[in-house]
This record gives C-alpha cells, structure tokens and sequence, in this order.
C-alpha cells in the first residue's frame, strides 16, 4: 500500500534528529500539489514527485520544510519576472525560460537530490558566492541564476558551452575545451535547446 504522509511526518524526523536519534530513510519522494498541500511517499505513482535526499544536518531539513511550503509557480509569473530581469542583465529570456523548465519544471520549492534549490537549481556554496538570501524565494533566486548565467555567457560566448557550465561547472568545460563527456550534461544541453523553441 502506498504509504502518503503530510508535513508532520516530515517534522516528525526534525524532532528525532533534535532527540539525538539517527534518521535513515531511502526511497522517500516528495510532491507539492497545486493547493499547497505536501505529499510524500516511498512509492511514487506519478511523475510529478521528486526523490528527497535526507541528511543528517538539521538546516537541510529546515531549509527542506521552508521549500516544502512554497507552492507551484506558474509559466505566466515565472515569465513576467524573467522578462524583467533579462532586461536588466540583457540575457536572453527564451534562454533563461529554457533552463528554469530543464531545471526545476517552474517548481520554486524544488530541491534536487545534490541540494540544488528553487527555480534555477542554485547550489547553495553558488547561492552564497552570488548573495542569495532566500533561493526559495522566485524572485531572488531568478536573479541569481540570472546573474550567474550572465557571467558564464560572458566568460564562453558560446551559448551551448554556457549552458553546459551551469550544468557541469565551468572548470569542466575549460579541461575539456567544450561540452564535457558526461552523459548528464550532454543531455541537458540537448533538453534546454529542444525546449527553446516553446519560448520563442
């Protein structure tokens, strides 16, 4: 049967952890529905839940409860502050609109099996180096991936090679002179160019 749980259940590992307990669970995947409401589930029948990664640090789990509680930002919201901000940084939109749906599906409360977070996946160590407060946060976090994307265009003017620096770093694509061998990455740039043309 599959077993569905509500926040509490999350905020039940916080208090184990805070009691001294050790937490270990595999499998779990989690899903904010359009309402808000928190699912999460070691038996995922739908798409649209993403695996969670527990780790034994309790600002992770914070930082998990503060994501858990964000909803679903739509195309259209996501669009007009994009829009503005690509202005603001003369970066492409269709380009940024691209990533964000490779990325994230336009879930501002999605966090990634590595601690990626928010909308354009920000590592948190990048998050810092780029000043974001809250990656949570759609607006923020869209001006710091923004920010970061306008630095890795400048820095390799192709934009294939910029895309896949987001993706693998930029010390990989400078070892290797371009798109790095690694299936991940080749396939995310191929994912961000198929859906350039849905933001045309």
């Amino acid at each position: 049967m599959i077993r569905v749980f509500v926040l509490s259940f999350l905020l039940a590992f916080q208090f184990l952890f805070l009691a001294g307990q050790i937490v270990q669970a595999k499998g779990i995947y989690y899903m904010v529905k359009e309402d808000g409401t928190l699912c999460i589930t070691d038996i995922p029948n739908s798409r649209k839940y993403k695996p969670y990664k527990f780790e034994k640090t309790i600002n992770y789990i914070r930082n998990a409860i503060v994501a858990f509680k964000r909803d679903h930002r739509s195309v259209k919201e996501v669009n007009t502050i994009v829009s503005s901000l690509c202005s603001k940084y003369e970066v492409d939109k269709k380009l940024v609109m691209a990533v964000i749906d490779v990325e994230s599906g336009f879930d501002a409360a999605a966090v990634s099996t590595a601690g990626a977070q928010g909308l354009m996946q920000i590592m948190p160590e990048t998050g810092r180096d780029l000043d974001l407060e809250d990656p949570f946060d759609p607006s923020e976090n869209i001006d710091a991936g923004i920010r970061y994307l306008r630095y890795l265009l400048d820095t390799f003017p192709d934009r294939r090679l910029a895309v896949a620096a987001y993706n693998a770093g930029p010390n990989a694509v400078k070892k290797y002179g371009g798109i790095p061998p690694y299936a991940e990455t080749q396939n995310y740039v191929e994912k961000v160019w198929a859906r350039l043309q849905y933001y045309e």
